[in-house]
């Protein structure tokens, strides 16, 4: 850091312009390294009790009196998931009190920790819940259950067990005006597809580079890269944010028709992808009555795909009627100066910032 002038206070500039440097740093600091170890002086997180088919082995993990993990096991996922869970600063201190949620779902290569790299998602105004998506569990019921990876139903998983047992535990609002799905990249997906497919438990959603449009060959292709854990899409496409910078992985390799079926439109055999696909408009009517938020940037090869996806899902929304908002920031210097218009982090998490008050704004009108 540079020496303070011994003639006097730095000047106007000088000050704004070290103001913006520890921002860009501390920003930067939290948005690529692991989350803080927990503290032996940390508040007890809320016990939960088993239900819905989920079971907790282990110990929660406190990383500080609102920010905690739990481990689950259920029929419909081989081996244990993880769900971490932001609440208010004032959930302790109101216990007469109810809550918005929003869920989170991270993206390809990543995991729920991955949460903690948006400091925008721990919000004091809401509770935050950041399911397991899997490295490549695209938020779907695989059309095939007997890989190396065993059962896979990561849609009923979140749909039918993760969100009744927050609002069994948890103190939360639990009419769709006051329950946003939000994502990012394989979740961006996850986020959109979720809305539409349960438009009765979400009235928000929000999809930050998604790979929203199965139509697609570009976002195809990557879904079967990540089923074949190709080493080329995994250096691109990595979107975790404690592991920035590195080649991650998608696990084992399974079939290319695991998750969706066929992705060769030949004689219906794409059929799933179809019915599956955000950005059908039939699809998209679902969401009549839905708050729709996109991002996008556009000069990293894969945004430059997930913002052609954006646009057309845009396009398609107008052309229904259905309001919606897109940003597309381009090289990401309207969005903050940790942006490149990349896809990780240093652009998903001034996204995050820029959307959450508009969710609580959409949260307080709908009290």
């Amino acid at each position: 850091m540079t020496a303070r002038p011994t003639t006097g206070r730095p000047t106007t500039g000088r000050r704004a312009r070290l103001r913006t440097a520890l921002a860009t740093a501390a920003l930067a600091t939290t948005l690529f390294t692991a989350a803080p170890a927990a503290h032996a002086d940390t508040a007890v997180p809320p016990t939960l009790t088993n239900g819905f088919g989920l079971t907790q082995v282990g110990s929660p993990v406190v990383h500080s009196a609102t920010d905690f993990s739990i481990t689950v096991t259920t029929p419909q996922l081989s081996g244990t998931h993880e769900i971490r869970i932001f609440l208010p600063k004032d959930y302790a201190a109101e216990p007469g009190k109810r809550w918005p949620v929003v869920y989170f779902l991270h993206g390809g290569a990543g995991t729920a920790d991955d949460a903690a790299a948006a400091p925008a998602l721990h919000s004091d105004s809401a509770i935050t819940v950041a399911p397991d998506g899997g490295l490549k569990g695209w938020y779907a019921d695989w059309v095939m259950q007997n890989t190396v990876l065993g059962a896979a139903n990561w849609q009923t998983f979140h749909l039918d067990q993760v969100v009744p047992f927050i609002d069994a535990n948890l103190r939360t609002l639990t009419d769709r005006a006051h329950r946003a799905v939000v994502g990012l990249s394989m979740g961006g997906y996850g986020a959109l597809h979720y809305a539409e497919a349960r438009p009765d438990l979400f009235g928000h959603t929000a999809s930050l580079s998604g790979g929203i449009d199965l139509d697609q060959v570009a976002i195809r292709g990557t879904v079967v890269a990540t089923e074949l854990n190709l080493p080329n899409a995994i250096c691109a496409a990595s979107t975790s944010g404690l592991n920035a910078g590195g080649c991650a992985t998608y696990g084992p390799v399974v079939d290319s028709d695991a998750v969706f079926g066929s992705p060769y439109p030949v004689f219906g055999a794409d059929h799933v992808w179809t019915e599956l696909n955000p950005a059908s408009p039939a699809n998209l009517a679902k969401l009549a009555n839905t708050g729709i938020d996109l991002y996008t940037g556009t000069t990293a090869p894969i945004d430059a795909f997930t913002a052609i996806a954006s646009h057309t899902v845009k396009d398609r929304l107008d052309q229904l009627g259905i309001p919606s908002r897109l940003d597309d920031y381009g090289n990401g210097s309207t969005l903050s100066p940790t942006c490149d218009g990349g896809h990780d982090y240093g652009c998903w998490a001034p996204a995050f910032a820029d959307y959450m008050p508009r969710l609580q704004a959409e949260f307080d009108a709908a009290n």
